[in-house]
Formats: C-alpha cells, structure tokens, sequence
C-alpha cells in the first residue's frame, strides 16, 4: 500500500512534558489521511497534523454521518511499541460505519495507517507508568450537500495524542432517571458522534450536583443499567463477576471483552445479563456488591466509589481491598507493555 509522507519541518516534542499531560490536548505531529470518492478509497497520506478545511455546507456538520474509535499504543521496557486489539476496533468501526451508511475501511487502510503513523511519531510513545498514545482514527463524511441522504464522499483520518490517566481517582457516578442515552433501534451499539452529544446535557447535570459521571438506564423503564459514559459496567456481585449484555443499546467494548476472557481464565464466573438498578442497590445495603468499575480504552478499568439514586450516595468498599479488578487492571497493565505472555494474540507490534 502506497502511503504519500510529508513530515513536519520540526517537531514540537521537545516542548511536551509527558509528566504533566491532560487527556486529549495534546496532539503528535502527524496525522493519517485517506479519501473515499466515486466508491473507493485513495490520497492515503501522511501529513503534519493540521486543521482541516470543511465548506459550511459540509453534511456531516449538519446530519451527523460521523463515526470514531479509540485505542492506545504503549512502550515496552525495551523500547518496543504495542498497539492493543488495533483488529478489533477496525472491526466495531466497520459495523458502526454500516449503521450510519458509509464506506467500509479496509484492513490494510486501517492497519496500515495506524502502523506506518505511529512508527513515524513513535517518539511521541511516552514510557511512564500510567501514559500511553491514544490513537483516534475517526470518519465523516465530506459531500458539500444540504439534504438528508449519505455522502458520496468521506475523509478518514487517524491521528494521536500523549496520554495520562483519564480519571486520577475512583469516580463518584450517578443513576440516570429521566435522560435516555439509547433506545432499541437506535445508534447505541455503534461508537459514532450522535451518541455522545445525546450525552452531555444529563452529564452536565450530574457535574453540578458533584458526579463525574452517569450510569444510563434503559429508556422503556429506567430499571436495567445499560453503561456510564465513556465506559462499560462491572459488578463484583455474590463473588461473581457481572455485566450488563452488550446488544442494540449497549457498545460492544473492547476493553470489556478482554476483562471477561480474563476473568474466565482466572477461574471467576461471569454473568452477562439484565442487572436492575434494585438489585444493585440491595447489593450495597447487604454487602453483596463488593464492587464497581467502569471499563473503557481511555481509563481501562475506572473504580467507583460512590453510587447516587434517589437522593441518596451508596459508598463502595476502599479500592485497596477490591481484589479482583486491581489483578486485573494489574494484568492488562503488564500484557501491554510486552511484561507477560500475549497468548490471546492482542498486540500489534510497530
């Protein structure tokens, strides 16, 4: 695959101080460019990262045909570069795609791209504990159209950013009532822009009241927890490890997947099902739910402490004693950065 590259006259790393990074605002200096037009995809490039030049009239900005995903590259102890579970996200893209009828990307544009970027910018990899390269690659569409039909031409563009943690503490979480995130039919299972902007009026209502997050329900009854932000749901609940199903409303997380095939390989049954807000709620008050954490690529695991409904806040046991989601972040952590053996095949090597 033929990739134009025009890199940047001089590098703004040497002004980036990788102990003191805020999540998502600080870019690398490059990005990767592709372009679908009369049914396929070509221009793939790699250019200094830049502002993008879009007609007021562009469609996307209008009717919304954008999808997105996030991963993240970390560097080993010896110096080497990991993307994780770079094929599955290429995979949730392409069914997001679908949903919102646009172009297909192909394996070798995705793959590809993100491996020939990042081993351009692979001096941007921090190496302390806790950072990592977040790597968004993100579609829109690109007609110069004021109609609702989809576009007949699209822009994918892959670029990344120096990261920290994306919560420096357990989170306090709130028990959404009234907003709906999704409803069966809808865009809830794919990751596009829509969905998040539903999103942020109900969060910004949480912030005000001192939560950093919402915990969704479903929208027939507001009884069954669906997800929380930017983050699947887990329960240590009865000594077992319980999910909500992912379905028609609920993301597809990766980072999700790989906690359940570890979890089942360390021996701790798992349950993917209904979990309605009362039985969380008793789980708390008898001392059954001994713990919650949300799942996700920007924060891997994110513990709770505090559970607000109705009025009232349901404190977690302290985060030293939760066993179970500490090995696993522990885990994830060290397969990573190449520190234990990849035997799921998780790691794409730069």
């Amino acid at each position: 695959m033929k990739i134009d590259i025009r890199k940047v006259s001089q590098s703004h790393l040497p002004k980036v101080d990788f102990n003191a990074i805020e999540f998502g605002k600080v870019y690398s200096d490059h990005m990767f460019v592709a372009d679908f037009k009369d049914g396929e995809w070509g221009n793939l490039s790699i250019q200094p990262y830049e502002d993008l030049k879009l007609s007021p009239g562009n469609c996307t900005l209008h009717y919304g045909q954008s999808v997105f995903e996030g991963l993240k590259a970390y560097r080993t102890a010896d110096d080497q570069i990991l993307v994780f579970r770079a094929y599955e996200n290429l995979k949730r893209m392409n069914i997001s795609s679908e949903r919102l009828c646009m172009p297909e990307i192909p394996e070798e544009i995705f793959i590809d791209g993100i491996r020939e970027l990042v081993k351009i910018d692979k001096e941007w990899v921090p190496g302390i504990d806790g950072t990592a390269l977040y790597i968004r690659p993100f579609m829109i569409a690109m007609d110069e159209y004021i109609g609702i039909r989809p576009s007949d031409t699209y822009k994918f563009i892959i670029f990344t950013c120096p990261v920290s943690a994306y919560y420096s503490e357990p989170v306090k979480v709130k028990v959404e009532q009234r907003y709906v995130r999704a409803a069966k039919g809808g865009l809830g299972f794919a990751k596009v822009a829509g969905n998040y902007a539903a999103s942020l009026y109900p969060a910004k209502l949480a912030h005000e009241q001192g939560y950093q997050q919402l915990i969704w329900t479903d929208s027939h009854e507001h009884k069954y927890i669906e997800e929380s932000g930017t983050m699947n749901l887990m329960f240590i609940l009865n000594d077992k490890l319980v999910t909500p199903m992912t379905g028609e409303t609920i993301l597809n997380g990766i980072t999700r997947d790989s906690i359940i095939t570890l979890a089942k390989e360390l021996g701790m049954e798992v349950e993917e099902r209904n979990i309605s807000i009362d039985e969380v709620i008793d789980g708390l008050e008898n001392g059954s739910l001994t713990d919650a954490f949300g799942t996700g690529t920007a924060a891997t695991i994110a513990h709770i402490k505090t559970i607000g409904y109705d009025g009232n806040d349901y404190s977690l046991p302290p985060v030293s004693s939760r066993d179970f989601s500490n090995r696993i972040l522990d885990t994830l952590e060290k397969l990573k950065r190449g520190e234990i053996e990849d035997k799921y095949n998780w790691l794409l090597h730069i």
